[in-house]
């Protein structure tokens, strides 16, 4: 049986490409092929960023009213429509309806933030800075921009950038993940029927050829991306060295510290919701809760208690957590449950012998808790990115602090507390770019922006908010004379303010 093939888009229009490789994209909830998406050859990537590149200087010509006119287009039409893009992506990705629905939502907020640009692109002016001389500063488009976004958030990650790039004056390239593409055409679509103009707006199907060539094709201006951490430490070198702007967001390991005064049902509610909400599948999830102390028992006693609850299946049936996005990855995942067995550690709840609501031949693991895990164990160590919750016993805050501070990551963290002294001291000691106070997954809203520290961002910028204006343009410092007949004359001195 056929299945169909998801391309490009160029023009407002799909584009089929030269290439013949393709690879496939399965429904991870029954393991089943269910459409396959073309891998470009440098040819096609080529023919893409040329699209981008021709139609750079009307779009960044077009007046900021025009272009925030179709971005508010944009925005109704994704309102009425979202419910179609979390279907497919539950369809591709595994995550349940709801879930989907809701990463939608959240990448919703930057495009309804964009819509918000024109005040954000105000420059500065000064009359008269020197004697009738004026000064003024604009914000002005870098050129085509290349957007490279991850598997687990196929429609969420690529609108953190996107909607800012394109109010800005840029175009853009998205290269989604192969593994659900369909997402991305989707938003295309959408984009043509808001008014945007040929060109602005292009998607690149592919795999590392595709990539390459955005980090290297001297057309492309700039480059976001969200992945793991070796590939974006590749990403950011190989970007920054052929002379482009970066913002490479890799990978985490997030802890979520419970000291002993914290009210423990609702900090075993967070980790269950952190821990195990899209199979795990985030870069913000909780992986490793820190019991500090004598409550670490009850602690464990109260999240496993919880995650028994959990029904795991299709995601379009009634489910908490659907399966993992592909068989190579549960495979993977699970290695980690058995390593973390072998090293000791106690399996509390153990999501291989999962009953799950689906396909017999699904990517399933159910939620699974590890307690007296140790920072020696790799089920500690790596991030896993699945449902898997270690959970590792300490004797202090200090010890707690230790921990987190010592890893190479610094995503996001968290701390459950009713001692707001506690508190105030963690979010300033703590060495972690996004912080949560009794929130488990402190992703910031779209007018703050969201970036870790430490092996967790390559670049110096973060994504949305004020950085991600700043990101996407670059400022011009103007000066003015116009002459009137006072002035005149030769004059060999350096120029002076006065």
């Amino acid at each position: 049986m056929s299945v169909t093939t998801i391309s490009h888009w160029i023009n407002n229009k799909v584009f089929p490409g030269s290439s013949s490789n393709t690879a496939p994209v399965t429904n991870p909830a029954t393991g089943e092929t269910t459409k396959q998406v073309s891998l470009a050859s440098v040819e096609d990537a080529r023919a893409v960023i040329d699209s981008a590149a021709a139609a750079f200087p009307g779009w960044r010509d077009t007046s900021l009213t025009k272009r925030v006119e179709v971005l508010f287009r944009f925005r109704e039409l994704l309102n009425e429509r979202k419910a179609e893009l979390a279907e497919i992506i539950t369809s591709e990705h595994g995550k349940v309806v709801s879930d989907a629905l809701g990463e939608v939502t959240r990448g919703q907020e930057v495009v309804e933030f964009a819509c918000g640009i024109p005040h954000l692109l105000q420059g500065g002016y000064t009359e008269n800075a020197s004697t009738k001389i004026d000064a003024h500063s604009a914000h002005q488009p870098l050129g085509p921009v290349a957007i490279i976004s991850p598997f687990n958030f196929p429609a969420m990650v690529p609108m953190w950038f996107f909607p800012l790039a394109i109010a800005a004056g840029n175009t853009v390239v998205l290269k989604p993940s192969e593994k659900d593409p369909s997402a991305s055409l989707w938003i295309a679509e959408l984009w043509k029927e808001a008014g945007l103009p040929d060109g602005v707006f292009n998607v690149l199907q592919g795999d590392k050829v595709a990539v390459d060539e955005l980090l290297t094709h001297r057309s492309i201006k700039a480059v976001s991306f969200v992945g793991s951490t070796p590939i974006a430490q590749y990403v950011y070198s190989t970007g920054t060295a052929a002379g482009k702007r970066v913002q490479a967001l890799g990978g985490a390991k997030n802890h979520a510290i419970v000291l002993p005064d914290a009210d423990l049902d609702l900090a075993a509610d967070a980790m269950v919701n952190a821990g195990f909400g899209s199979a795990g599948e985030r870069c913000m999830a909780i992986s490793a809760c820190v019991a500090v102390g004598p409550i670490a028992d009850t602690l464990v006693e109260k999240i496993a208690e919880r995650t028994r609850t959990i029904k795991t299946g299709d995601g379009t049936k009634n489910s908490d957590m659907g399966p993992l996005v592909t068989k190579v990855h549960r495979d993977k995942v699970k290695s980690y449950v058995d390593a973390g067995e072998a090293d000791g550690a106690t399996i509390v709840v153990d999501g291989r012998d999962v009953n799950p609501d689906g396909g017999a031949d699904g990517f399933w693991l159910g939620p699974t808790l590890i307690d007296n895990v140790t920072t020696g164990m790799s089920v500690y160590r790596d991030e896993i990115f699945g449902p898997v919750l270690s959970v590792v016993r300490v004797n202090s805050y200090d010890e707690a602090l230790d921990l987190i501070n010592d890893n190479p990551y610094g995503n996001g963290t968290a701390i459950f507390t009713n001692d707001g002294g506690a508190a105030r001291r963690f979010q300033n000691e703590v060495e972690v770019g996004m912080v949560g106070i009794n929130v488990p997954i402190p992703v910031p809203m779209a007018y703050f922006s969201f970036g870790g520290w430490k092996n967790s961002l390559f670049g110096d910028t973060h994504a949305h908010g004020k950085e991600g204006i700043h990101f996407f343009t670059r400022t011009k410092a103007i000066t003015t004379r116009w002459l009137d007949p006072s002035h005149g004359g030769l004059n060999l001195g350096f120029p002076q303010n006065a």
